[in-house]
């Protein structure tokens, strides 16, 4: 750090108390809000807290002066947390910004117009990251993490100031998208559905009023929870609708849309192209794409090995199982079409000896009963039409359209 005089020192503390008084009086919405950015790692809030280390009496200047002192509660600890922060303890900058949030809220409740939005949406964005922060060092010293729970207590109080009318309430849709990245954080994805219930039930939102990036990002969570639920239509619906108005330029985003976007087309029957796939790098579906196209069920059991670990930790690997059926249903759509080539008068029978070869073929080892099991659940699930001849050991194919297409619509349950 270069040298700081005492006077270089009380001239940026009282540039930044004269920016936050300045901001609150003119209603200064947009410089108001770079006051409390301490993970932007800002140079000009870096330096204050290197102004903060060595002038002592910071305390003073913002109590001796009314334009400061009746915004004490804020301004203190958050000093208090930009020093912490500086030197890299971020329990503490944690504990003190919290009281920053708490005194600022209090103090945003009694504003009438919502100019100090955007600062709230900092701090907001602030609370969650430096929890996120203090519980990682928690961890690392053998400590239960709690910090980021708290933060999802005090964001839902934010949320209950928002959620009323007036403009302010266009900000709830923000704060709800925090508190779901907190919750699936967590672990704690259950804890979504009060929130979500008041954005979509209650008569004062209007989801069309919100911003978009807030929309966009509202339905990705909600898309990855019905994912979770296997409500394929509507996860289908959402996660399209974060694609469709996601700014193309933010790549990272649309692969983080893809990725359970991807699953979820290809359990309704829609596969993606290999160069989506390459453009961005989710190349772990290449083999299971492959797999749907050539009835390929030892490709796919592969692919799901192969990328265990990566499709355990998204939440996709159960829905990505699931497609084995359609792998399955492909595979005896090609013996149909080999034997319709040979004999198109007996190509509706299919004899499960020759699935059972086909099998083999591919390396899967499974008897005349198990093909048997196999068929019967693909008739049963609509993806084959016909019956059994139990006797004979043969399935017998529908003349008119044996193997019904999804059409964009899940495999029956």
């Amino acid at each position: 750090m270069a040298y700081l005089s005492m006077g270089e020192a009380h001239r940026r503390i009282t540039e930044y108390l004269n920016r936050f008084s300045d901001a609150v009086t003119y209603q200064n919405g947009v410089s108001f809000k770079s006051l409390f950015a301490l993970s932007s790692n800002s140079h000009f809030l870096l330096s204050l807290a290197d102004a903060i280390a060595l002038f002592n009496d910071a305390n003073r200047l913002i109590n001796q002066n009314d334009n400061y002192s009746q915004f004490s509660d804020i301004i203190i600890p958050l000093f208090r947390s930009l020093q912490h922060y500086k030197q890299s303890n971020f329990l503490e900058t944690y504990n003190a910004f919290e009281k920053t949030a708490n005194a600022f809220v209090q103090e945003f409740r009694n504003w009438e117009s919502a100019w100090a939005l955007e600062a709230l949406f900092v701090i907001v964005y602030e609370i969650r990251v430096l929890a996120e922060k203090a519980d990682r060092q928690l961890a690392s010293n053998g400590k239960s993490p709690e910090k980021l729970k708290g933060a999802g207590s005090l964001l839902m109080k934010v949320f209950g100031i928002l959620a009323g009318k007036g403009a302010k309430r266009v900000g709830a849709l923000y704060v709800t998208c925090q508190l779901f990245k907190i919750y699936f954080k967590l672990g704690t994805v259950h804890l979504c559905r009060s929130v979500i219930r008041s954005i979509e039930t209650a008569r004062i939102f209007d989801f069309e009023e919100f911003p978009k990036r807030d929309k966009v990002t509202y339905m990705y969570y909600t898309g990855r929870l019905e994912v979770f639920n296997e409500n394929f239509p509507a996860a289908d619906h959402k996660l399209s609708y974060a694609l469709k108005h996601c700014n193309p330029q933010h790549e990272a985003n649309i692969r983080m849309i893809l990725k359970y976007l991807i699953p979820v087309k290809l359990s309704i029957g829609i596969l993606p192209n290999h160069r989506l796939l390459e453009k961005y790098n989710l190349l772990e579906y290449g083999n299971i794409v492959q797999a749907l196209k050539r009835g390929d069920p030892r490709l796919l059991r592969r692919a799901l090995q192969d990328h265990e670990d990566w499709f355990l930790r998204s939440g996709v690997y159960l829905v990505l199982e699931k497609i084995e059926l359609q792998v399955f249903q492909r595979l005896v759509k090609k013996i149909y079409i080999i034997q319709k080539q040979r004999d198109p008068s007996r190509a509706h029978q299919v004899k499960l000896e020759v699935i059972v070869k086909a099998l083999k073929w591919l390396e899967i080892d499974m008897d005349v009963d198990e093909v048997e099991c196999i068929m019967a659940m693909l008739i049963f699930k609509n993806l084959v039409k016909g019956y059994f001849a139990h006797k004979s050991k043969v399935a017998v194919l529908s003349k008119q359209d044996p193997f019904p297409k999804l059409n964009g619509k899940p495999v029956s349950s």
